[in-house]
């Protein structure tokens, strides 16, 4: 766990603003008859234009510059002109930005079209958990607060909430500590000190939390098949709370027109 100088916040706000108007880039993509594919090229060619690079691609073996994952992926869903959005489909695009060394970390689950009940619950569940989750941190708070957080409001919204994944910390490395759980007990964990920088993350099932990786070594999908859906911020840790590294300027027409079901 590390403490970022006031140097190196001023360049995760950077790289979170980066990978933020990349992901806000794809939000005009998403329609029915898009394939993931056509994400990724959109997201490597943006990234590149804005003087970042792609964090996913070639990251331990990982082929693409973004994870697209569909309705039962829960996540590191790769890529391909082969997979075709449909009306009705929920796709979680996660876009990581590395701009002068440092990374910025943000993920949005998407609707194509008209969401089915199922599709829209899951979604507005798993994007009210992270706005929960972000509500603990401050400094003197615990770790296991965010994921006591989540885990409560997911659970009693009929949802399960994954342990196979996790937030981590951020910063010149992709993935460092802390871990960060989306599932916990109050008061228990690491204490917050001002300086951290991690992401929260939660991915949440429609049934249960248990996960299988397939034989890409990368493709995660919910064991019994349910719908899951998956937000994600980079923040750092303030005396007196946070400051959300990739905060969206405005509203995603593919995302947020539901948001506010749980508040």
């Amino acid at each position: 766990m590390t403490i970022k100088s006031a140097r190196e916040i001023e360049l995760m706000r950077k790289a979170g603003q980066v990978a933020v108007a990349t992901l806000m880039g794809v939000d005009e993509l998403i329609r029915p008859g898009v394939s993931t594919e056509a994400i990724n090229r959109f997201v490597h060619a943006d990234t590149l234009e804005r003087g970042a690079r792609p964090a996913p691609l070639n990251y331990h073996g990982f082929p693409k510059s973004v994870c697209t994952s569909v309705n039962h992926v829960v996540c590191h869903g790769i890529p391909s002109e082969k997979h075709i959005l449909a009306t009705g489909d929920i796709v979680n695009v996660d876009v990581t930005s590395v701009v002068d060394g440092y990374h910025g970390d943000t993920s949005v689950t998407f609707y194509v079209g008209e969401p089915k009940p199922d599709a829209k619950h899951v979604t507005e569940v798993a994007r009210r958990s992270l706005d929960l989750g972000i509500a603990q941190v401050r400094e003197g708070a615990r770790l296991g607060d965010i994921g006591a957080a989540i885990q409560e409001f997911a659970e009693a919204q009929g949802c399960s909430v994954v342990r196979a994944f996790v937030g981590h910390g951020i910063g010149r490395i992709f993935h460092e500590a802390p871990q960060v759980s989306h599932v916990g007990r109050r008061g228990s964990g690491m204490r917050l000190k001002a300086g951290m920088c991690f992401t929260i993350e939660p991915m949440v099932n429609l049934g249960t939390y248990e996960v299988d990786v397939l034989a890409d070594e990368w493709t995660a999908v919910t064991r019994d098949g349910a719908l899951s859906a998956q937000f994600e911020h980079t923040l750092v840790v303030t005396k007196t709370g946070c400051e959300i590294f990739t905060k969206r300027p405005g509203p995603l027409k593919n995302s947020d027109r539901y948001a506010g079901l749980f508040v």
